[in-house]
C-alpha cells in the first residue's frame, strides 16, 4: 500500500444522509490528505458553510427535506462559489445533469469510482483556487500600498476595528481606496472565512434597491418571477459593504436602520420578517452631515453606522507614496495582461508627484496603466507622462496607432474614450451613457471589463 501523501490537499465537506457513504468517503480523502468535513442534511450543510467555508462539497442528489439541488441553488444565492460535486443514485442521474448544468463542477453516480472522484475533486479545488489568484488581479489591489504617516494612521485604525463587532463608516474622496478598506477589516476580522457581500447603492436604480438588499416574494411586484434571497441574507454570518451609502433613499435607509437595530430584514411581498447576524460596513464621497442638514440623509442612521468613522486620505496628502504605488500598478498591470514592464524615469516619476491627483490613487492607477500601453520607448519618460496626462492629442493618436495588434487597439481606445468621457461628464455614470448613446447597463459592463471604477456618485 501507498503511503499517505504528505500535506493538505484542501477541505471538503460530505453531505449525504447515508452514514455508511459519509464514512467511506472520509477514509478515502483523509488518506489522500484532505480534511474532511460532514453533514447528514442539506440544512446542516448550510450550517457548516456559514461557520466555515470548505475549498469543496461532495453533495448527494437525493436526501429528505431538502434534495442536492435546493442545497446547491442556496449555496450560490448567499454568495458561495466554491465547486460542488454532486454524488447520484441510478435513478437521479438526469437530475444530477440538471446540477451540473445549473453550476455543480461534476457528478458521479453511485457506486463512487475512487480514482475518479479524487481526480476530479483535485482538479476542482486547483480550479477555484486559480479563479480566486485571478480575479485578485483582475480587480483592485487587495492590500493598502504606502509606508507614510498617513497611510500607517489608516492601517492602525483598521487593525484597531478590523476585531470587533462594531458597525464602521468610511469616508473620503472618490479613487481613496475606500473599498479596499472595507475587504481589509473583512479579512482582519474573526468572520473572515465567511461571506463578504458588496453593494453599489449608487448603482442600482431606487425602484430595485430594496429587492436587492433585502430579497423579495415571488409576485410580490411586476416582474418578480420568483422568489429572491437579499444581500443581507446571502451575507449572514459575514460583512455587508454598503459603498456609496449618501445615495441611498428615505424609504431604504429606514429599513437598512432597522436592521441596524434589531437584525431583522423584511423582503418585500413577505408576511414577515427574517432575522441576521450580519457585520455593516459603509461607505461614502459625500459630507453626509451636509446631506443630514439637507434633510436627504436620516441623522439616526449616520449615528448607528458611524460608531467606528475611518477616514481614507487624498492622494495629495501622502504624495511620498506615488513611487511605491507606481511600481505596484506596474507589476500588477504586466502580470495580469502580459505586458513588458517598463520602467518609470525618476524625472517622470517626479512629474507624477506634481500633479494634482483630483481623481486620487485610482486616477493615477489608470494613467499607470494608460502609460504602459501607450508609451513608445523603452521606459516612460517625464514627455509621456505630459502627453499622456492631457498633452497633445495627435501624439496620443499616433501612439495608439502603433499598437500592434487590432485587439490592443481596440481595447485601449475604447478604454481612454470612456475614461475621457467619464472625466468630461464628471463621473456621471448616467450623463456619460446618455452622452455616448449607450444604456447605461453596458456603460457599467464596460468600466468592469476595463477595470475603470466609478470616480464620483
Amino acid at each position: 500500500m501507498a503511503n499517505k501523501p504528505s500535506g493538505q490537499q484542501g477541505v471538503v465537506l460530505i453531505v449525504d444522509d447515508e452514514p455508511a457513504i459519509r464514512e467511506s468517503l472520509r477514509m478515502i480523502l483523509e488518506f489522500e490528505g484532505f480534511r474532511v468535513d460532514e453533514a447528514g442534511s442539506g440544512a446542516e450543510a448550510l450550517a457548516k458553510v456559514a461557520e466555515r467555508a470548505p475549498d469543496a462539497i461532495l453533495l448527494d442528489v437525493k436526501m429528505p427535506e431538502m434534495d442536492g439541488l435546493e442545497v446547491l441553488a442556496a449555496l450560490r444565492q448567499r454568495g458561495y462559489e466554491m465547486p460542488v460535486l454532486i454524488i447520484s443514485g441510478h435513478g437521479d442521474v438526469s437530475t444530477a445533469v440538471e446540477a451540473t448544468r445549473r453550476g455543480a463542477y461534476d457528478f458521479f453516480e453511485k457506486p463512487l469510482q475512487r480514482e475518479r472522484v479524487l481526480l476530479s475533486l483535485k482538479n476542482a479545488i486547483d480550479s477555484a483556487r486559480l479563479a480566486a489568484e485571478n480575479r485578485v488581479l483582475r480587480h483592485e489591489p487587495d492590500q493598502l500600498i504606502g509606508d507614510s504617516a498617513a497611510m500607517s494612521q489608516l492601517r492602525a485604525t483598521i487593525d484597531k476595528a478590523a476585531p470587533t463587532p462594531a458597525t464602521v463608516l468610511i469616508t473620503g474622496e472618490s479613487g481613496t481606496g475606500k473599498e479596499l478598506v472595507a475587504q481589509a477589516i473583512h479579512r482582519q476580522s474573526p468572520r473572515r472565512d465567511r461571506p463578504f457581500v458588496q453593494v453599489n447603492c449608487a448603482a442600482i436604480p431606487d425602484e430595485l434597491i430594496e429587492s436587492e438588499l433585502f430579497g423579495h416574494e415571488k409576485g410580490s411586484f411586476t416582474g418578480a418571477m420568483r422568489k429572491q434571497i437579499g444581500k443581507f441574507v446571502a451575507a449572514h454570518g459575514g460583512t455587508i459593504f454598503l459603498d456609496e451609502i449618501g445615495d441611498m433613499s428615505a424609504r431604504t435607509q429606514a429599513k437598512v436602520l432597522r436592521v441596524l437595530e434589531n437584525g431583522e430584514v423584511e423582503p418585500v411581498g413577505a408576511a414577515g420578517s427574517t432575522r441576521v447576524d450580519v457585520r455593516v460596513v459603509a461607505a461614502t464621497n459625500r459630507d453626509l452631515r451636509d446631506e443630514i442638514a439637507a434633510g436627504r440623509f436620516r441623522e439616526d442612521l449616520y449615528y448607528r453606522l458611524n460608531v467606528v468613522p475611518i477616514r481614507t486620505p487624498p492622494l495629495r496628502e501622502h504624495l511620498e507614496d506615488v513611487p511605491a504605488l507606481i511600481d505596484y500598478f506596474v507589476r500588477r498591470f504586466t502580470q495580469a495582461s502580459n505586458y513588458r514592464p517598463k520602467p518609470f524615469a525618476e524625472d517622470a516619476v517626479e512629474h507624477l508627484r506634481s500633479l494634482p491627483w483630483n481623481g486620487n490613487v485610482r486616477e493615477l492607477k489608470n494613467l499607470v496603466e494608460r502609460l504602459l500601453i501607450l508609451s513608445r520607448g523603452d521606459e516612460v519618460s517625464r514627455e509621456d507622462v505630459i502627453e499622456c496626462a492631457g498633452g497633445n492629442r495627435s501624439e496620443l493618436s499616433d501612439a495608439l496607432l502603433a499598437i500592434p495588434t487590432l485587439r490592443e487597439f481596440r481595447d485601449a481606445a475604447e478604454r481612454l474614450f470612456l475614461l475621457r468621457k467619464l472625466e468630461e461628464n464628471k463621473w456621471n455614470v448616467t450623463q456619460t451613457a446618455q452622452s455616448i448613446q449607450t444604456p447605461r447597463s453596458n456603460l457599467y459592463k464596460k468600466m468592469d471589463q476595463y477595470d475603470i471604477r466609478r470616480q464620483e456618485a
